[in-house]
């Protein structure tokens, strides 16, 4: 159950290229036929739920795929569950937090805390010491990383999950990174924050930086090798690219799909009608 910022969560899970950018296209090869905003994607088969850009309503759905996990069971699974600092101030949080821990539900909830929710700082959150102690008061063992550390937030989301998986309840982790760019294309941070602050963390903390020279020190990586990894992940965005933009917008007759099980004659005369209507030319299409 991602937040907003984990569409790398879907890749790692199996979610193609392809498929992900066929929805940010919205077009013919999208899962959710072009109904969905940019970056909301999804894949069933790999259990990668779509997002809401209603902040937090995914957490208490998260403990809920737990709590019925729990109750069917399914032993040797667990459902993870996102948000963001912001997400923490929200109800949702809280009732979801409250269940998990009452229910013991085998959920793993991620706190990314990047200390920015668009404009407002942390410090504007809570008056707690950090965001992890929140899970101590509904009886959850919380944990808080280093998020910018990979072995760091390796370690402490397999033991999470491990435990989660062993029936023996849920976790609240926090992961201590920060947000280096923009919120979005509209925003301007240097408006609210001290871009110094953001230098340091997109020198010296950067966690592909940080991670280079142990790879490297362990005999995994040798010097070049990340500039070359670089230059073929980007070939294959690249390419990637190129499929999706050539691929044609979801038929017109879609449009009524998902809604009954047999569209009804209201909604088929609706299409006709539309069908018979002028075709604007799609924009990524000449």
């Amino acid at each position: 159950m991602p937040a907003l910022r984990e569409a790398g969560v879907g890749l790692y899970r199996g979610m193609t290229l392809d498929s992900y950018l066929a929805q940010i296209f919205g077009n013919a090869e999208d899962p959710s036929k072009g109904r969905q905003l940019p970056c909301h994607p999804c894949d069933r088969a790999h259990h990668y739920v779509v997002m809401s850009s209603c902040v937090s309503t995914q957490i208490p759905h998260a403990v809920g795929i737990a709590m019925a996990m729990k109750l069917t069971g399914d032993r040797g699974k667990a459902c993870f569950g996102f948000m963001g600092d912001g997400g923490t101030s929200e109800g949702d949080f809280h009732v979801a937090l409250n269940f998990a821990g009452v229910s013991k539900a085998p959920c793993v909830l991620i706190c990314q805390n990047n200390q920015w929710a668009i404009s407002t700082p942390g410090t504007v959150q809570t008056a707690a010491e950090s965001i992890a102690l929140k899970g101590c008061g509904y009886g959850i063992e919380a944990l808080r990383a280093d998020g910018n550390d990979v072995l760091a937030v390796h370690r402490v989301v397999k033991y999470a999950a491990d435990k989660a998986r062993r029936g023996d309840g849920p976790t609240f982790i926090e992961l201590l990174t920060y947000r280096v760019s923009a919120h979005s294309s509209s925003d301007d941070p240097s408006r609210y924050r001290d871009e110094a602050i953001t230098e340091v963390w997109t020198g010296q903390r950067d966690p592909i930086r940080r991670l280079e020279p142990y790879l490297i020190g362990r005999g995994w990586l040798t010097a070049g090798d990340r500039e070359a990894i670089a230059q073929t992940i980007e070939a294959e965005v690249r390419d990637a690219i190129a499929r999706q933009e050539a691929v044609a917008p979801p038929a017109l007759e879609t449009l009524i799909d998902d809604v009954f099980e047999e569209p009804t004659w209201l909604l088929r005369e609706q299409l006709d009608e539309l069908a018979a209507g002028p075709r604007a030319k799609s924009p990524h299409h000449h």
